[in-house]
């Protein structure tokens, strides 16, 4: 390949053995993440991945520059001194071919790379288990290179690794899309696979984004139908998906709670693809701590309330719908009711209490009974998910703590799956994708919340179980440290100067930090154990139905 330098070994700026710095032509266009290679002692060769970049003239000052353009002459004029210039590079070291790590020796040359170059710099070299998450694009004009980036998928989706976290500001081609590129590829790969099986469950939290996953793209153009070619995926949707949406009593719409046109979801239950779900107390009544998700209760008054009405005490005795818990509760709230067995429950937090479990269960989800149109979305998950099978749980039109039962009921749902349903077809790995991770297990969530409980588990236990979690948010930096400390990959999209300045962010190279607040769409920095450095990758944008105005 073609050489574009040597290395420089200064007193000031040595070589050691895990970077180096080379000069390059001034004209010679680098960037970020590209990755270079030396020759090294034993026939070896030491691979760099470019981290910053130089300029640099035989000028002592700024002053000097300015005198030697006629004193200031901004016109394109030969100067009265020619100033020598060149590039020097710094460069990461990620890899030895003979794992000879002592520090590269001035004067080597140093060359661009070619793509098996570039793989064995980065890992991506005969990966066992191949999942593709995106291409590289290296150098500019002639020289420029396209990689395609194969991830194991047992440090992804387990059983060396698990979960994965996307940041990023919002924005077309972002987490959502990303996130749903990287899923698309995980079912394309599990069906043409034997043995592992996966299946999937989706919410739908912005619009109805994810509300046509199964329809194809008819916008994709021939230039992203050929990188999916390129990346040995195929361009078409989702495959055997289900859309389960919130019972309404509003009949304009099929009687559901959803941002979808009303044909839409017509066609969808005409199809045997669309359900409504609902809760009702009979199926719930084990659940009501959800309901309580965003109250604090340090003090645990409101789970001895929960608890009290789960043990059918006193008046919470043949309870059988929502209408007639509030009746029960009420009862509760008056001073010198006797129905009370419970003296340590005071009248103050029976109030407290009333007040949540009141607003919580307005919504029209909350139901009396069931029909034969309905499901109950727990039993659903329980006794007929299946492997292949993607669940899209619609929750977008919901208010804020009847989305936080949702979510809370099926991750409970899922997990009680894996840990003692009785069924032979559970399957292997259940995905879990959930958008705006920051309402359910941020650092503000409070520490008693059953959600947060139950995702801490599933980040920290999951693996081992086959739960796996995919989470997005648009910081970071406001997320509870158990559950992205629990992710084996990471995927940093464009975010803000003040997001990156956070601790999180420490560990990642100055310029690289930089190029997080002007990413463009389509293109994220990822993370990944199997990796031997963070990579920039770009993807193609979705192969299903995209909806402009959500």
């Amino acid at each position: 390949m073609k050489i574009i330098g040597k290395v420089s070994a200064t007193e000031n700026m040595p070589s050691t053995i895990d970077e180096f710095y080379f000069w390059t032509d001034k004209r010679c266009i680098l960037s970020p993440f590209d990755v270079v290679k030396v020759t090294h002692e034993l026939d070896s060769v030491t691979y760099g991945v470019v981290e910053e970049i130089n300029h640099v003239t035989d000028s002592s000052s700024h002053f000097t520059s300015y005198i030697s353009s006629d004193f200031g002459d901004t016109k394109e004029v030969v100067g009265y001194m020619n100033h020598l210039g060149m590039n020097y590079v710094k460069a990461r070291v990620v890899c030895n071919t003979g794992d000879v790590y002592t520090p590269v020796l001035d004067g080597k040359q140093v060359s661009l790379c070619d793509e098996e170059d570039i793989k064995v710099a980065l890992g991506l070299k005969d990966v066992k288990h191949p999942l593709v998450c995106g291409y590289l694009q290296m150098y500019q004009g002639d020289e420029t290179c396209k990689v395609k980036v194969e991830l194991d998928s047992h440090f992804l989706i387990g059983p060396e690794g698990a979960h994965l976290n996307i940041s990023g500001i919002s924005g077309l081609a972002a987490k959502t899309s990303y996130s749903m590129f990287l899923l698309n590829a995980i079912q394309h790969k599990f069906r043409l696979e034997d043995g592992s099986s996966a299946a999937f469950v989706f919410f739908n939290v912005k619009g109805r984004d994810l509300m046509a996953i199964d329809e194809a793209n008819t916008d994709l153009s021939d230039m992203d139908k050929k990188i999916y070619m390129d990346l040995g995926l195929s361009a078409e949707p989702f495959k055997n998906v289900k859309y389960y949406y919130p019972y309404s009593k509003d009949s304009i719409v099929e009687n559901v709670q959803t941002y979808a046109k009303p044909d839409d979801v017509k066609r969808q239950k005409e199809n045997k693809k669309a359900f409504t779900y609902k809760f009702t107390f009979e199926k719930s009544q084990d659940k009501l701590d959800l309901l309580l998700a965003n109250e604090d209760d340090s003090s645990g008054t409101l789970e001895s309330c929960v608890n009290f009405v789960i043990n059918k005490e006193g008046a919470f005795q043949g309870i059988d719908k929502w209408s007639s818990l509030e009746d029960a509760i009420s009862k509760s709230t008056q001073a010198g009711n006797k129905d009370n067995k419970n003296k340590e429950i005071q009248v103050t937090s029976w109030r407290k209490f009333k007040r949540c479990i009141s607003k919580a269960i307005r919504n029209d989800v909350f139901a009396k009974t069931h029909t034969n149109l309905d499901v109950d979305i727990t039993d659903e998950i329980q006794n007929n998910l299946k492997a292949g099978q993607v669940m899209v749980i619609d929750i977008a039109r919901l208010d804020e703590n009847t989305q936080s039962f949702v979510f809370g009921s099926v991750a409970r749902a899922i997990y009680d799956m894996k840990l003692g349903a009785e069924r032979d077809d559970i399957p292997e790995k259940v995905i879990l994708f959930v958008d705006e991770l920051n309402k359910y297990a941020s650092n503000d969530v409070p520490k008693n919340s059953p959600i947060l409980r139950q995702l801490l588990d599933i980040a920290e236990r999951g693996r081992s179980l086959g739960i796996i979690l995919f989470s997005v948010e648009q910081f970071r930096s406001a997320i509870h440290d158990r559950v992205k400390g629990n992710c084996a990959t990471h995927a940093y999209g464009r975010t803000n100067a003040i997001e990156v300045s956070k601790s999180d962010y420490r560990y990642i190279p100055k310029v690289y930090q930089n190029m997080m607040t002007r990413l463009s769409p389509g293109e994220y920095i990822i993370s990944n154990p199997a990796l031997r450095s963070l990579v920039n990758i770009k993807f193609p944008r979705p192969t299903y139905k995209q909806f402009p105005n959500g």
